[in-house]
């Protein structure tokens, strides 16, 4: 793990190595302007500064337009670094803080992926997540954007909701609450997780999953999650009032009425609880077509229905063009085409269907999630380029189950392999003695063993038929499973070492076509640029990107 994060840490580090410690693109030098001023002033002059020099002549409230997310946290950086005494200037910070934020994000997702398959998985995942070009592309040293703290913002508010669905621990869902919150201050995108979230509860309500655990998992981040939300002032009362929330509210009321039928099944004879249903649905439902009435005549008001104008883009792909031409005029707001898969994700794109298969070997709460988040992901990427950024950790993550899963299957039968030539060689040469005779004092040493156990077993008082019955179909199941495991997953020993040196290959044609080489060209036409356009305002041409 301390290597991957390494890697992910020095594989963003291109520009600065051959040029200069620089932030290039407009966005990310407003972001240092905003970070210049916190470090200065405080943070109670940052909530309230109007700035007159962006958007001239009309100015711009900061404290009220930005996510700050990003902002707090290189100021947070800055001055604990120089409370120990190490003279760094905020723009080293800035610049620093993308790539360090990527070797924190693999990690999290080699603790999500670690929840849902095994840590084979995670190192995996974590070790292609670390490499993948769209996420490079976003976290380059220099690129000081909030998509820098987002991506891993949203692959830890997923670990902790996938923790507490394994562990029902109220303590890991007061931390997926704040995680949330945090998502929340670093990027709109925070709209994917309280929908998708949501989604994943009323599939596993659906499916017959529900379970303690699961509403452990949902209800305190709607509660907690929606309040801390508010206290954020870009989004303020929309966190209630816009339709992207909606959502989350009303698969809070249908999971209470589920808890409340559970509830009362446990405590009701069956016809009773009959009786109850009956009641129950009708008032549930009452509650729900009143709310969903409520939200009707809220929503009708407003003549986008209650969405922004980015969520709709989204939802309709045709909207931007027709109603709001300055977001379809941004290129990272068009939709993708396909070669831009294949250089974004690589050869992820062909692994994903096997990590999808793997997910459903077996299914679980937290592997249905997973290919939940994959397919929702695979649709926003189709519609904005920009959002390829949000499928590449899904993508990352099934690959890297897809990966060790058959590095699992490959190595478990050369192993199985190997033994067994190992084990039969010399008894079937027939060359040596000692090992019939070894076999054989085996065979009587294990005979007698059960002699005794027999005769042990025997003054024993009788078991119950139930009792009887249920060993018997744990020994049977017990004695069964391997046999069938081994029959399945055991694969010739040529064919074994052959798949396993071919997915080494595609392992490292992955990294030598997603290591960055093109990055240091692409710098220095920024560089050139600055160079030869010395005499404009600064860094400020560096923004046609």
């Amino acid at each position: 793990l301390i290597l991957i994060g390494v890697l992910a840490f020095s594989i963003r580090l291109f520009s600065v190595i051959k040029y200069e410690s620089v932030i290039h693109e407009f966005d990310p030098y407003f972001n240092f302007r905003v970070t210049q001023f916190l470090s200065k002033n405080g943070i109670y002059e940052f909530w309230n500064w109007f700035d007159d020099r962006t958007w001239y002549p009309l100015g711009r409230v900061i404290g009220g337009t930005v996510y700050p997310g990003l902002t707090l946290t290189a100021g947070s950086i800055w001055w604990f670094v120089n409370a120990l005494n190490i003279p760094l200037s905020v723009e080293t910070v800035c610049v620093f803080t993308a790539p360090i934020f990527s070797a924190i994000a693999s990690w999290a997702t080699y603790l999500l992926t670690k929840e849902a398959k095994g840590t084979g998985a995670g190192l995996m995942a974590a070790a292609i997540l670390a490499m993948v070009p769209s996420y490079i592309s976003r976290s380059v040293a220099g690129s000081y954007d909030n998509e820098a703290v987002a991506i891993f913002a949203l692959v830890f508010t997923f670990y902790l909701y996938v923790k507490t669905l394994n562990t029902g621990s109220l303590f890991y869902a007061t931390l997926n609450a704040l995680s949330y919150f945090y998502m929340v201050c670093s990027w709109g995108g925070y709209t994917f997780i309280i929908n998708l979230i949501p989604m994943h509860v009323l599939l596993c309500i659906v499916t017959g999953r529900y379970s303690s655990r699961l509403y452990i998992a949902y209800a305190p981040l709607v509660i907690l999650g929606t309040l801390l939300a508010a206290l954020v002032p870009v989004v303020g009362f929309n966190a209630v009032l816009t339709s992207e929330h909606f959502a989350s509210f009303l698969v809070f009321i249908i999971l209470h009425v589920v808890a409340f039928v559970y509830y009362i099944k446990g405590l009701l004879t069956p016809r009773l609880f009959k009786m109850a249903m009956t009641l129950v649905i009708t008032v549930g439902l009452a509650v729900c077509f009143a709310v969903v009435a409520i939200l009707v005549a809220l929503v009708a008001s407003s003549p986008t229905k209650g969405w922004s104008g980015r969520s709709l883009s989204l939802l309709d792909p045709t909207y931007a063009s027709k109603y709001i031409p300055i977001i379809a005029s941004v290129s990272e707001h068009q939709p993708p085409t396909w070669p831009s898969y294949f250089m974004d994700i690589n050869v992820l794109a062909f692994l994903v269907p096997a990590g999808i298969i793997s997910c459903f070997l077996p299914l679980s709460d937290a592997s249905s999630f997973m290919v939940l988040y994959l397919v929702t992901a695979v649709y926003f990427s189709g519609v904005m380029v920009r959002l390829m950024l949000v499928l590449a950790p899904a993508a990352c993550i099934l690959s890297g189950i897809a990966l060790s899963s058959a590095f699992d299957v490959l190595t478990r039968s050369m192993k199985f392999q190997l033994s067994k030539l190992f084990d039969d060689g010399p008894a079937i040469s027939g060359n040596g003695s000692p090992n019939g005779s070894s076999a054989s004092t085996v065979n009587t040493s294990s005979s007698k063993n059960e002699k005794t156990e027999k005769s042990e077993a025997a003054p024993k008082e009788k078991q119950s038929k139930k009792n009887r019955r249920k060993d018997k179909e744990v020994t049977e199941s017990v004695s069964v499973k391997p046999k069938k495991e081994k029959r399945l997953s055991v694969l010739p020993l040529e064919a074994s070492i052959v798949s396993t040196l071919l997915l080494i290959a595609l392992g490292g044609f992955y990294v030598v076509s997603s290591l960055p080489l093109v990055l240091p060209e692409r710098m220095s036409l920024y560089i050139d640029g600055y160079i030869k356009n010395a005499t404009f305002a600064g860094p400020l041409c560096l923004g046609c990107s």
